[in-house]
């Protein structure tokens, strides 16, 4: 079989990642989380999550160190669990370590990825403003997961959290260790010494201009922007932020489907777990999007991705391309069906 993976995107394209990142910083709830994830995985029967440990947020002053032995040892526990699983439905588990410049960073690395290097599927590093700060990281994470001997390098997640980062976007996602982008919106409307008003850091009831919220004020927005165009253009994933109001489950939908249909973002930030389904359900394509790229992509396939008319539209390999994307996220979402003729395209 010619896959439509290779045929369309090439064979160096970048595995998808789960659309929804959970973050936890307290043990009790990343406890909780990790088994939620794996109950989630068997249910679906992919792992539609990834748990994020959080050292950043999570950690008391005083106490790194404790917090990142623990988070350690979750992470390996979890992950020596997971091997039992079939490979699509074993674990994702990422630490957020401190940023590069604050005093437990070197610490964080050395302890989290010395004793569960091989247990991470990737590392969050907070407060990235240039490319020297993800060179800084990754000569830190890299002297520690070889002294492990993991067999593949760690890759990076950063996080985009002030101007300065968005300045210098392109430059970070173009680096190649880097998968992915997040945006930090609190941080980031800190970053402006009260030019930008609190309500940016909420989410309106109607996302008016005059709200000024977080999909509404202009410089919010650019960075958005700036973040979403940089990772497609690098081929990396962008990672939408969170949503504070964790109580109201329709405004975190409406918030997840714009920040996935309008700005192009392919992930979401989770800070609760009643936030997993919906972000889960709003990155999901509709059952209808699923059946017309089903039939377009196995018509290109017997065609051998020659053009092909269905329903009196022409296709060729540029909406073969998004056609197959389509199906991809289906099934990162649990939403393509096993007797969807395109399943086999995901079997192999």
């Amino acid at each position: 079989m010619t896959h439509p993976r290779d045929v369309l995107l090439g064979p160096a394209a970048a595995a998808p990642l789960p659309v929804c990142d959970h973050y936890c910083g307290i043990q009790s709830r990343m406890v909780k989380s990790l088994a939620l994830q794996a109950e989630l995985a068997q249910e679906l029967g992919t792992c539609a999550f990834d748990v994020t440990l959080d050292c950043e947020d999570g950690a008391p002053v005083g106490g790194e160190k404790d917090h990142a032995e623990m988070v350690a040892e979750l992470a390996a526990n979890a992950w020596s669990v997971s091997q039992k699983s079939p490979q699509h439905e074993r674990a994702r588990i990422a630490a957020r370590v401190h940023p590069v410049d604050h005093p437990a960073f070197a610490q964080d690395v050395a302890t989290i990825i010395g004793c569960a290097a091989e247990a991470l599927c990737h590392v969050m590093i907070p407060k990235v403003d240039s490319v020297a700060d993800v060179e800084l990281a990754l000569s830190h994470i890299d002297q520690a997961a070889n002294n492990t001997g993991r067999s593949t390098p760690l890759p990076i997640h950063a996080l985009i959290e002030s101007p300065l980062a968005v300045h210098h976007v392109a430059a970070i996602a173009a680096h190649p260790r880097v998968e992915s982008l997040s945006f930090g919106l609190m941080d980031f409307v800190s970053a402006h010494g009260g030019a930008i008003p609190a309500s940016a850091m909420a989410t309106s009831e109607l996302s008016r201009p005059e709200d000024l919220d977080q999909f509404s004020h202009p410089l919010v927005v650019r960075a958005k922007l700036a973040i979403t165009a940089a990772c497609h253009a690098f081929g990396k994933t962008a990672s939408h932020c969170v949503v504070t109001e964790f109580k109201n489950i329709a405004k975190l939908e409406a918030a997840a489907r714009h920040a996935s249909r309008a700005l192009g973002f392919g992930r979401m930030w989770s800070i609760h777990p009643d936030q997993i389904r919906p972000i889960l359900a709003a990155f999901s394509p509709a059952a209808n999007e699923v059946a017309q790229a089903s039939r377009i992509v196995c018509a290109a396939h017997a065609a051998d991705w020659a053009p092909i008319s269905l329903d009196g539209h022409l296709h060729d390999r540029a909406s073969y391309r998004y056609f197959w994307q389509v199906l991809v996220r289906a099934h990162q979402t649990a939403k393509l069906q096993v007797h969807d003729p395109a399943h086999v395209f995901f079997s192999t």
